[in-house]
């Protein structure tokens, strides 16, 4: 499948903030502005960082304008989710796809912002990207973190990941797909369903309990997207560990024999590594416990 790669970024560039999900708190926007403009960005901050609906950063209506605003933007390179929390996939009916993928750009958040990585790989074909957001994950920003998104954001060139435990050995490259366990689950049996067959299926979560995650799991297992899946990648499910998901993972996705890690420092934690979606992702798990996650971005077919 074709995917479009946007335009990596130039130091001067201006990125926008806009907010698709939860409200905004100020002194993390900040700080995460702060952190933009030492990469030697320039940033706009859009009206939904500054507004409240209730638990959502103002209404569907005027998150959606921003979000419409700032791929439109001849001057806004790269759009920058504030901060996760809920109401992304509120948007999803709405959202003008026709229009982004006149208007391809960076496009970079995580958690609830799966659900328009998932729209947006799958309706535009455009390359989008899991990493830390502004308002959220900036204000424990480490140097891995840092390297991967400057890389991601600046730099033509493949992404090896830290080495991470072999679940499943095997050696499997298929497109990269994925996100937040919760919000891939949500997306079932709806027109905005994930896509995994042939695909590498990233998951990561946090704060949900092992019965939960069990649970999550099997919806996943029992509408075949582990088994459609060509490899399966598991990031950060903070607080809980590959040893209180032991049962789940043992139970549910080993048996599906498909090149499986653990435990890639991506999602709810530090580091938050950088993942391109919809890119050209490598696994190679070895039966030494020790794997290297390779990920290459680049347009393919």
């Amino acid at each position: 499948m074709y995917m479009k790669v946007p335009n990596r970024l130039q130091k001067g560039d201006i990125v926008a903030i806009t907010a698709a999900s939860g409200y905004c708190d100020g002194a993390k926007l900040e700080n995460g502005v702060r952190i933009l403009e030492s990469l030697g960005l320039k940033v706009k901050i859009m009206p939904s960082c500054h507004t409240r609906h209730d638990y959502l950063a103002g209404t569907d209506t005027e998150r959606l304008a921003d979000l419409h605003e700032a791929f439109g933007s001849k001057e806004i390179r790269a759009i920058f989710l504030a901060r996760g929390g809920y109401g992304a996939a509120r948007l999803l009916p709405y959202l003008d796809y026709h229009f982004i993928c006149k208007n391809p750009k960076i496009f970079i958040g995580f958690s609830d912002v799966t659900a328009l990585h998932i729209a947006i790989n799958q309706f535009c074909r455009i390359i989008t990207y899991h990493g830390p957001m502004p308002a959220t994950s900036f204000n424990n920003t480490d140097t891995m973190t840092l390297e991967s998104l400057y890389t991601n954001l600046f730099e033509s060139k493949p992404i090896i990941a830290p080495p991470t435990k072999t679940l499943v050995p095997g050696r499997v490259t298929g497109m990269l797909t994925g996100g937040n366990l919760s919000i891939i689950a949500a997306s079932l049996g709806t027109p905005y369903e994930i896509k995994t067959r042939g695909r590498i299926l990233f998951l990561e979560e946090t704060n949900e309990p092992p019965y939960r995650v069990d649970r999550l799991f099997l919806q996943l297992k029992q509408a075949g997207k582990f088994q459609d899946a060509s490899g399966i990648v598991i990031g950060d499910f903070s607080p809980e560990t590959s040893e209180t998901l032991k049962t789940s993972i043992e139970e549910l996705i080993i048996p599906e024999g498909k090149p499986t890690i653990y435990g890639l420092p991506c999602g709810h934690t530090t580091p938050n590594i950088t993942l391109a979606l919809g890119s050209l992702a490598k696994i190679t798990a070895e039966d030494t416990m020790e794997s290297t996650h390779q990920l290459e971005i680049h347009v393919h077919s």
